[in-house]
């Protein structure tokens, strides 16, 4: 579908995969895009693969079905890439963003011959210095709209910003550690681009 952005995630259960797919159509939403965010997978069980879905549209979306030639492809947790095919269907004009700790030429075999851009990010060192805990899913989405361009970064930001204090309302320390996650990524993502690192 043209001007139509498809996303699919893959993680595991209780990695916030599922929920960074959720949020990211709500402030995709609220910024005026069509969208849709949907989760797939089987026994609900902490640590289980899950694949979530995201598409974004400047046009009403129409189609119902699960994402199989993505634009991009968000990898929560890199154990997943011995065992997934995460860039099955990938378009090699769009890119997959990887959370490792690894260095990227050591990951580059397990992406099945992928010719489009790579980037890697340590979402759980951002996490860390941002929440003092590892919770991957905002470093990743932050990643996703610094990387596929779906929204601009101050809107984004805007958006997550308002969606944090509804639901932290009593945690300010969460808000701020939330949104400096995001800010950090998007420094990180920028620097990638400019060293040309990754794409």
């Amino acid at each position: 579908m043209k001007n139509t952005v498809e996303i699919r995630w893959h993680g595991r259960g209780g990695q916030g995969a599922k929920t960074a797919a959720l949020l990211l159509a709500d402030v995709a939403f609220k910024a005026g895009k069509y969208v849709q965010g949907f989760p797939e997978y089987g026994p609900e069980r902490m640590g289980a693969p899950i694949t979530a879905y995201n598409r974004i549209s400047a046009e009403p979306v129409t189609v119902h079905s699960n994402i199989y030639d993505p634009d991009y492809v968000v990898v929560v947790d890199d154990g997943l890439l011995e065992s997934t095919d995460v860039t099955h269907g990938l378009k090699e004009t769009g890119a997959v963003i990887i959370n490792t700790e690894k260095e990227k030429d050591t990951l580059l075999p397990l992406l099945h011959g992928y010719q489009g851009a790579v980037y890697t990010l340590d979402a759980k060192a951002i996490s860390m210095e941002a929440l003092g805990k590892n919770y991957p899913n905002s470093p990743m989405l932050a990643a996703v709209v610094a990387v596929s361009g779906v929204m601009g970064q101050e809107e984004f930001l805007k958006e997550m910003l308002d969606s944090f204090r509804h639901k932290f309302a009593k945690k300010p320390e969460v808000v701020d550690g939330n949104m400096k996650a995001l800010e950090l990524t998007f420094a990180e993502i920028a620097k990638t681009k400019k060293g040309g690192v990754n794409s």
